[in-house]
């Protein structure tokens, strides 16, 4: 079979990096390659697959194995141990013992006694789509110019025209044993074609080896998608029917995103903390505009691997919504929110069978603000920016289909079916538990030092969203890359932030509210350290110690309790502030006064934010030497001085003063600061103070 070398468009198949591969590892790189662009396939979706021959390890004997995509993989990052390995005599077996459609996936559980060498990866349930079709290699992607194709009205009758009768096309048909069959015969019934087109869901292409089934697959996705653009220059077609109305301009929307994303976000986090993603790419803005948004927005997708992530259909939140304020803004956008809830319950009490699992959260995962863009809501970041991906996956479809022929969603039955398929919610249930931050957003400042630095690493280790926000740019950038490396750049933000200036500050959350759309947990951390003596304490250095550690705390408090306030889901303030707030040291008056007001503050956080559910405590670090900024400027000479000891004796010094005799490291502050910023170990606890200072009696709270 000869097919056409893929245009410069897509990744280019490099040989003498194929060369140097064997079987298994040829198609992890096909893999990669055709996971690598968007328009080839959607994170998480679309299967590979090669039948590649192995020694059995029992008999010794050279068996065929099919390796395929293993189930929740995702070809684009997958690794060799994200396929599943299947005995394909086993897989042929299966036919024999097959009741029938209406018992289609009772096979699922007979897919692990096909397994080849005890491969322990899942098989997902288009394994059966691979082992029948009688190539040695198969790919089933997800390309939204075939989709687009596939969701026609005249989807049949198009695709034998655009492929001259060498692709072939099925109706739609959810995924499973059933379909493997239905692409068995038909490809049995039709030998010689290069591919074959689902109804409304993708496309499946083949070769005889990994290269030729690559650049098959990419040929006719690049076919597909010169069709669809020399037939929309010829009819003139318009996008979306054509603009309705203008974007707002930059600064309008951030202003607005700013002021309404938290409101939204608290409102849908009643049922669990949730995090939001915003996309204003022009393809989205193009369709969130325009005059057809109201009615194909309501047609939902076609794709199931779209639908499974965007929901039945998006909320769209007019600007007649958007733009009011304070009491208004939130019962407007909670009646929307009602109404859509109503809506997709009464969806699932029209659909639902007898065995059905119980109705999930029935807010929306897509919102759609028209001269704003798109927000994507999910229980983390990556899951609703990835959400946000697969809805413009569909906004792509729906443009081409409606402008040459009609968009056809998916039937709502056949969503319910999927969205509700047992076999789903089988997977829901073995997913593993989430972590305890999972959906919240924690902003620390002075985030670049020592210690914030361990605090973030603590946040994030449990699953939650970090703003760094610091004034040193350069130590800013290296940390927030360093853990967004380990962490994933979903997870991650870096703010330039000076908490002394009170525009400085309101900036930093207006950057939190568009990059997460709010704020849960704030860990004041800022801080320096100065010693002199009384009568050497100058005006500058007094007032240097209460703009950062006094006036700076109270700006990022009140701005935390202001943006937690607007999200209505309640909340926590850390306050890091100091055993010298709770006695006083040598030498060190203007820091001391500071940290004592920094005491008096989450008090006064505390008192006021109590009957809205915000929490604020403090922790008391002392002598945290080791990894902390404040110590490598005149602070540890003058603690030295002050002390008269030498700098490098200081660690023994506070090690051995204590009652512990222990150091207080970075980690140690962090683990307090977690403890008072988790719900599940101190949703009780506000107003309080925690000493992580090794024993200190003088510092004792009571």
């Amino acid at each position: 079979m000869t097919t056409p070398t893929p245009p410069l468009a897509f990744p280019r198949w490099d040989a003498d990096r194929a060369a140097t591969l064997d079987a298994a590892q040829l198609l992890l790189y096909r893999s990669n390659l055709l996971g690598s662009d968007l328009r080839i396939t959607n994170y998480g979706g679309g299967n590979t697959s090669a039948k590649i021959t192995q020694k059995d390890p029992l008999t010794g004997q050279d068996v065929q194995v099919l390796w395929v995509k293993g189930s929740g993989g995702d070809v684009g990052s997958m690794k060799l141990d994200g396929f599943s390995t299947l005995y394909m005599d086993k897989l042929l077996a299966l036919q024999g013992i097959y009741r029938g459609p209406e018992h289609e996936d009772e096979m699922v559980g007979y897919l692990p006694h096909c397994t080849f060498n005890l491969n322990p990866r899942a098989a997902s349930i288009d394994t059966p789509l691979h082992a029948y079709l009688p190539f040695a290699h198969v790919d089933h992607m997800h390309p939204d110019a075939v989709i687009a194709i596939a969701a026609m009205a005249d989807s049949e009758k198009l695709t034998q025209q655009i492929f001259d009768g060498t692709v072939g096309w099925l109706p739609w048909r959810k995924p499973g044993f059933e379909l493997g069959l239905m692409l068995q015969r038909y490809q049995a019934a039709h030998p010689g074609q290069r591919g074959l087109v689902l109804a409304g869901h993708g496309l499946f292409t083949w070769g005889d080896d990994a290269r030729a089934c690559y650049e098959n697959t990419v040929g006719v996705i690049a076919h597909a998608q010169d069709w669809l653009s020399r037939e929309r220059v010829a009819r003139k077609a318009v996008s979306f029917g054509g603009e309705a109305r203008k974007s707002l301009a930059t600064a309008e929307q951030d202003a607005t995103l700013a002021r309404v994303l938290p409101v939204l976000r608290g409102l849908a986090s009643k049922s669990g903390h949730k995090l939001l993603h915003v996309d204003r790419q022009a393809t989205v803005m193009e369709f969130v505009n325009s005059r057809d948004l109201a009615p194909l927005a309501a047609l939902g997708t076609s794709c199931p691997d779209h639908f499974l992530r965007t929901k039945i259909r998006p909320l769209i939140v007019e600007e007649a919504v958007y733009t009011l304020q304070g009491a208004e803004l939130v019962k407007a956008l909670e009646d929307k929110l009602v109404a859509y809830r109503a809506d997709y319950t009464a969806y699932y009490e029209r659909c639902k069978r007898a065995n059905s699992p119980a109705i999930r959260d029935a807010n929306p995962v897509i919102i759609l603000l028209p001269g704003i863009g798109m927000v994507s809501i999910a229980k983390d970041k990556a899951t609703a920016r990835i959400a946000g991906e697969f809805y413009v996956n569909a906004i792509n479809v729906m443009r081409d289909a409606n402008a040459i022929n009609t968009y056809v969603g998916l039937p709502e039955q056949e969503a319910f079916d999927i969205e509700y398929w047992l076999l789903e919610e089988a997977k829901l249930q073995r997913m593993p538990k989430p972590k305890p931050l999972v959906g919240k957003v924690a902003l620390v400042t002075g985030g670049a030092g020592g210690i914030g630095q361990a605090i973030a690493r603590r946040m994030l280790a449990e699953g939650a969203c970090v703003v760094l926000a610091d004034i040193d740019q350069t130590a800013l950038d290296a940390v927030t890359a360093d853990l967004a490396k380990a962490h994933g750049k979903d997870h991650v933000r870096g703010v330039h932030c000076d908490v002394t200036s009170e525009a400085s500050v309101i900036a930093t959350y207006h950057r939190a509210a568009l990059e997460f759309c709010g704020v849960d947990i704030l860990v004041s951390n800022a801080g320096i350290a100065s010693a002199a003596p009384l009568e050497d304490t100058s005006l500058e250095l007094w007032n240097r110690n209460q703009s950062i550690l006094a006036t700076g705390y109270f700006l990022v408090g009140r701005e935390a309790f202001r943006l937690m306030k607007a999200q209505g889901a309640g909340g926590s303030i850390v306050v890091i502030a100091s055993k010298n707030g709770m006695v006083a040291s040598n030498q060190a008056t203007a820091y001391c006064a500071a940290k004592a007001a920094e005491i008096q503050l989450s008090r006064s956080f505390a008192l006021e934010g109590a009957p809205l559910g915000i929490r604020s405590n403090v922790v008391n670090p002392d002598a945290v030497i080791r990894g902390s900024k404040i110590w490598t400027g005149k602070w540890s000479e003058e603690r030295a001085a002050a002390n008269k000891i030498g700098e490098q004796d200081l660690e023994a010094f506070y090690r051995d003063r204590s009652m512990l005799k222990r150091s207080v490291f970075p980690e140690d502050i962090a683990e307090a600061t977690y403890f008072f910023a988790a719900e599940q170990l101190s949703a009780k606890s506000t107003g309080n103070i925690l000493n992580v200072d090794a024993g200190n009696l003088a510092a004792f709270t009571r």
